[in-house]
């Protein structure tokens, strides 16, 4: 709850749990592992948000490090059981350096691993796995996994086929051997099939699995933090004051300053405020500590366009102008400054969208609140000062605190 208003919040204002994992990367090759772990980070994102948590953020630390977090989930144990559970599915070649013994009862206690050496293809290239059922000679169907895999998967694949023409190729799921059939053609579709003693429900639950996400690499939990409710409670009160402390601050300032024009120039703000937070609701933007930082930043850029406007009038009062005449020539005269600044903050604001989550949703406030300012400055603020001039009381300079001066 935000404002009286249910709003998306992040991680720092919920509530949550934080995890830190470890990529297992000793068996892939250096140049590999920056492209295994994001396959770990795009799979383990699919994964997460197959169970509709809002906004988690999923980035890499360093070589091997992968931080998980989901807001408003604060069991750690069921978040750990989002990311855990998923499978880790390996293609994996014969290593011609390990001599296959003619009898198979001589493999018992040999290490998989040492049998069959890692290709490039894994669970990350994996487009989607669903249940089919292969015609055996006895007529009976039996259910097996068909994979099907991506365009770039399709290209390892046929590589993996082709250079494997009559041996075998193993297929390993959370580091068990599945199946290990012979290579009898290169296959070019991008489709493999899982066989084994599947039942239908065994079937479907293991193809279910793998389209939540195959690993690329296994991953290990080395660290979990809980963010309790009561934190997020915290947040959210102090970002509060902090708006409505910055607000009473500029509208206190107008006022004093500028009159009864400041006066206008706050209920301008106060519309603004409530058509920015609409957008934020409307939109489902998710507010983080950094996002309320964009929007509370984005009320100063709003005054500013105010004060361009009304130190605009106030030149044209101090020529002699008259009321109507100096606001619509403030209007004119402001215009290029509010265009071309707001345009410069949009452009950087447009930047920043492309940087880590945190720095998304401050990027996405402050964008949102400029767009909104520009229009609470240009319609609100005039509509506003133009009523003024149809009372003579309030149609004269003193309005503005200004003395005409006949000689400029």
């Amino acid at each position: 709850m935000f404002g009286g208003l249910d709003y998306k919040l992040g991680l720092d204002l919920q509530g949550g749990t934080a995890l830190t994992y470890q990529g297992k990367l000793d068996r892939v090759a250096p140049e590999d592992r920056e492209d295994a772990m994001a396959g770990v980070r795009d799979v383990v994102e699919r994964r997460v948000n197959t169970f509709g948590v809002s906004e988690p953020s999923i980035r890499i630390s360093g070589e091997d490090r992968l931080i998980v977090e989901l807001p408003g989930v604060t069991e750690i144990e069921q978040a750990v059981n989002l990311i855990g559970q998923t499978p880790l599915l390996e293609f994996r070649e014969e290593d011609p350096d390990f001599q296959l013994p003619e009898d198979p009862n001589a493999l018992e206690g040999v290490d998989p691993y040492s049998i069959f050496k890692p290709t490039k293809l894994t669970g990350a290239y994996l487009q989607r796995a669903e249940v089919t059922f292969s015609s055996q000679t006895s007529g009976v169907n039996e259910p097996q996994i068909s994979l099907y895999f991506n365009s770039e998967g399709a290209d390892l694949f046929k590589d993996v086929t082709e250079r494997n023409l009559g041996r075998r190729v193993a297929i390993f799921l959370d580091g068990e051997l599945v199946v290990a059939p012979f290579v009898q053609s290169v296959i070019t579709d991008g489709r493999a099939v899982i066989t084994g003693s599947y039942s239908i429900e065994q079937a479907r639950e293991e193809a279910t699995r793998l389209n939540s996400g195959a690993l690329p690499v296994p991953i290990e939990l080395l660290s979990q933090r809980n963010i309790g409710p009561t934190l997020g409670k915290i947040s959210v009160a102090k970002s509060l004051s902090a708006g409505v402390i910055g607000l009473l601050a500029v509208a206190l300032f107008m006022m004093a300053y500028y009159r009864l024009p400041g006066l206008i120039a706050a209920l301008a703000l106060l519309i603004y405020v409530s058509i920015s937070l609409s957008i934020f609701q409307l939109l489902n933007i998710t507010l983080t500590t950094a996002s309320i930082a964009g929007f509370i930043l984005s009320i100063g850029v709003a005054i500013d366009a105010n004060i361009l406007i009304f130190e605009r009038t106030k030149e044209e009062l101090r020529r002699g102008k008259e009321f109507l005449t100096s606001v619509e020539e403030g209007f004119k005269r402001a215009w290029p400054s509010i265009r071309d600044s707001n345009l410069s903050s949009l452009i950087t604001a447009a930047v920043l969208i492309t940087g880590a989550s945190f720095v998304r949703g401050f990027a996405i406030t402050l964008g949102v609140g400029i767009l909104v300012s520009m229009f609470t400055a240009i319609t609100v603020t005039r509509s506003l000062l133009m009523v003024l001039t149809l009372n003579k009381s309030f149609n004269k300079p003193e309005t503005f605190g200004v003395k005409p001066d006949h000689n400029v």
